[in-house]
C-alpha cells in the first residue's frame, strides 16, 4: 500500500485541479483493493512500486489520489491532477498516464477504466472537433433526419472503377455518405489515387442526377503521419469543398493520428473509426476501457464523428445502455454516464456513427433507441444484399426514413414502396434479430 496516493477524505471537485476516473479493480489475492488501487494510483502517475528519495513537496502534489472505493463492487475512484499531462491537449499522453502502464501490473486480476469527469480548466486545453454533424448536415441539405450512409462491400477487393460504380449505385438511388471499409487503403490492385479519381466522377455523375449533394468518408490511415497528410491533401486537390470526409483508424494508427488529422484539416470531418477496440471494450474482457470511456476520449481528440455501437441492435458486441452511454457521451453538451454527469462547455459534439448488422427495418429502432437525429448509419450488408442490388437498398433505407420522419408504420409505407418491401421480405428472413423489430 502507498498512502501517499489515499486520501479518503479528499473533495475532488474543489477548484478544477483534478481530472476523475472509475476503475473495476479485482486484486490478484492476497493484495487488497484499497493497497491495489494505491499502485494503480502512482503507477499511472508521480510513482512506482516503492517510495523513492528523489520525490520533491512539488511532486507528491501532482500524485494521483485514492478517494473513495467500493469494495463490494471492486471500484476505486482515483483523482488525477491534470496538469501532469501534456499541456499541448494530447490525449495520447493522457491515455498513456491513466490507461497505460497500468494494465501490465502483476498484482491486478481485472483492471478497466469504466467511466472520467473532466474539469472546465482542463478541457480549455483540449481541441474537440472542430467540423461537427451540423456542418456535414449543412452541407448535405438534411434537416430533421440522420445521415444514411453505406460502406462499400465486399470490404476488400474491388478495383478502382468497380469501388466506384458501388459508391455512384448508392448515391443515385437516395444515400448521402459512403465510407471506405477500415482496411481500404493503397491496395496494389486498388491505387488510393485512382480510386479517388474514380470516386470524383461517381459522385459527379450523381450528383448531377439526383440533384442532391454527396458526401465520401475516405480512409487516409498510413503507415506514417506524412503519407497520411499526402493522401488527404490528394483528396483535397480532387474533390469539393465539404464533398469529403478523412477516416482514420484510431485504435490501430493511434491517437496522435487522429490528433494529427483535426489540426492540419480544422475544415474536415474527422471520422474515428474504432476496429480494435474490443481488445480493450469487450465486457468478458477484464483489462481495458468501457466503450463510454473511450468515446469520451475521441471527443476530446477532436473526432468529428466516431463509431458507437448499435445500441444492441446490431450483430456487434455491446449493451443497448452501454453503446446509447456512449452516443449521448459523443454527442450532447451534457452528459450522463454510470458514475459522472460530463458538463463539456468549450468541446464541441462528435457524431455518434452506427454500423454493424443494421437495415433498413432497423432504422427507426436505432433512431428511437439513440434519442436525436444527429447520427451516421452505415449500412454495409443492409444495403448491397438487397435483392435488387445496391440502388435498391439505397431506395429502401430512404423510403424506411420518410416512414419514420412521417410517423407511418413501416409495413403500411412498404405497400407503395416496392424496395420497402423487398427489404423487409429479405432481412426479417435472413437476418434473424431484424423481425423482432418489424412494426
Amino acid at each position: 500500500m502507498q498512502k501517499n496516493y489515499i486520501n479518503l477524505d479528499l473533495d475532488p471537485l474543489v477548484g478544477g485541479k483534478y481530472m476523475l476516473t472509475v476503475f473495476h479493480i479485482v486484486p490478484k489475492e492476497g493484495h487488497d483493493l484499497l493497497g491495489t488501487a494505491s499502485e494503480v494510483a502512482s503507477e499511472s502517475s508521480t510513482g512506482s512500486n516503492l517510495r523513492v528519495g528523489t520525490a520533491t513537496d512539488f511532486s507528491d502534489d501532482l500524485n494521483a489520489i485514492v478517494y473513495k472505493i467500493d469494495e463490494e463492487k471492486n471500484l476505486a475512484w482515483i483523482a488525477y491532477p491534470w496538469r501532469i499531462f501534456d499541456r499541448g491537449g494530447n490525449v495520447q499522453n493522457l491515455l498513456t498516464f491513466v490507461v497505460g502502464n497500468v494494465f501490465g501490473m502483476s498484482d491486478v486480476v481485472a483492471l478497466k477504466a469504466l467511466d472520467c469527469w473532466m474539469p472546465k480548466e482542463m478541457l480549455e486545453h483540449y481541441d474537440g472537433p472542430s467540423s461537427t454533424i451540423q456542418d456535414l448536415k449543412k452541407y448535405l441539405n438534411i434537416d430533421g433526419r440522420p445521415v444514411l450512409g453505406t460502406i462499400v462491400k465486399p470490404k476488400i477487393g474491388l478495383k478502382a472503377k468497380e469501388f466506384a460504380e458501388v459508391c455512384y449505385q448508392f448515391w443515385s438511388g437516395g444515400g448521402d455518405f459512403v465510407k471506405f471499409d477500415e482496411p481500404q487503403a493503397d491496395q496494389d490492385f486498388c491505387p488510393f489515387n485512382d480510386c479517388v479519381d474514380e470516386i470524383r466522377l461517381a459522385m459527379d455523375r450523381a450528383e448531377e442526377e439526383t440533384g442532391d449533394t454527396k458526401v465520401m468518408s475516405f480512409n487516409i490511415s498510413a503507415p506514417d503521419f506524412m503519407m497520411m497528410q499526402e493522401r488527404g491533401e490528394y483528396i483535397k486537390s480532387k474533390m469539393k469543398p465539404g464533398s469529403y470526409a478523412f477516416l482514420v483508424d484510431g485504435i490501430t494508427a493511434g491517437w496522435s493520428a487522429v490528433q494529427t488529422a483535426r489540426r492540419l484539416w480544422p475544415e474536415v470531418f474527422i471520422h474515428f473509426h474504432r476496429a480494435g477496440h474490443g481488445a480493450f471494450t469487450r465486457k468478458e474482457n477484464p483489462i481495458g476501457f468501457s466503450v463510454p470511456f473511450m468515446t469520451m476520449m475521441g471527443r476530446l481528440s477532436g473526432a468529428s464523428g466516431m463509431h458507437t455501437g448499435t445500441a444492441g441492435i446490431g450483430k456487434m458486441s455491446g449493451s443497448k445502455k452501454e453503446d446509447i452511454t456512449a452516443a449521448h457521451a459523443a454527442l450532447f453538451p451534457e452528459s450522463e454516464g454510470d458514475y459522472f454527469k460530463q458538463e463539456w462547455h468549450n468541446i464541441k459534439g462528435t457524431c455518434p456513427i452506427a454500423s454493424g448488422g443494421l437495415n433498413p427495418v432497423l432504422l427507426k429502432p436505432y433512431a428511437d433507441a439513440v434519442g436525436t437525429t444527429d447520427f451516421i448509419t452505415t449500412m454495409g450488408g443492409g444495403v448491397h444484399s438487397h435483392p435488387g442490388g445496391t440502388a435498391a437498398g439505397a431506395a429502401a433505407l430512404r423510403q424506411a426514413c420518410t416512414a419514420w420522419e412521417e410517423g407511418i408504420k413501416l409495413t403500411e409505407y412498404a405497400k407503395d414502396h416496392e424496395e420497402l418491401q423487398t427489404a423487409i421480405d429479405f432481412y426479417t428472413e435472413k437476418v434473424p434479430y431484424t423481425k423482432k423489430y418489424l412494426e
